[in-house]
């Protein structure tokens, strides 16, 4: 594999993240506007299944089943000005619109036409949401962290 598909591939984990994780109501606000002025071909209509949950003992040990999570996938072709992609759409729940925003806009950023544009102003949007709500959270918690280390130890 060549550094730049190595690249292309650590991008698009990147924003499929992104958008995987972003809440509904950002991506309504973001996607129709983006995907309402484009065609897909389904590959894959949404649908919902169950996907397999596994975990390691202590993180490093053996496997084991922790459960199973509700998935919503498909998949989208789209092909525009002559270049050719395919978009997935990979979501915990049952959420099938959301499922084929991302699809979509997965497909439109593997364009390079569509690209810059769209990280610019889907991608880095939502990922600077999600940073905020993490912070708000890790904010939060850290109000009941205990530390430890203030603890005095017995002296024997």
């Amino acid at each position: 594999m060549t550094q730049n598909t190595e690249d292309t591939s650590a991008q698009r984990r990147r924003w499929l993240a992104v958008l995987a994780h972003a809440p509904r109501q950002a991506l309504a606000h973001h996607a129709p506007p983006v995907l309402a002025d484009h065609r897909f071909e389904w590959l894959r209509r949404p649908e919902v299944g169950l996907a397999m949950v596994r975990a390691r003992i202590g993180n490093a040990g053996d496997r084991f089943n922790l459960g199973e999570a509700t998935v919503t996938r498909c998949a989208a072709r789209i092909e525009l000005g002559g270049a050719v992609a395919v978009g997935v759409g990979y979501l915990l729940g049952r959420d099938v619109q959301r499922a084929e925003w991302v699809a979509g806009l997965d497909a439109l950023l593997q364009l390079p036409s569509q690209q810059a544009l769209l990280l610019q102003t889907v991608i880095a949007p939502l990922a600077e949401a999600a940073a905020e709500t993490r912070r708000r959270r890790e904010l939060r918690t850290a109000a009941s962290r205990v530390r430890f280390y203030t603890l005095q130890t017995e002296a024997a």
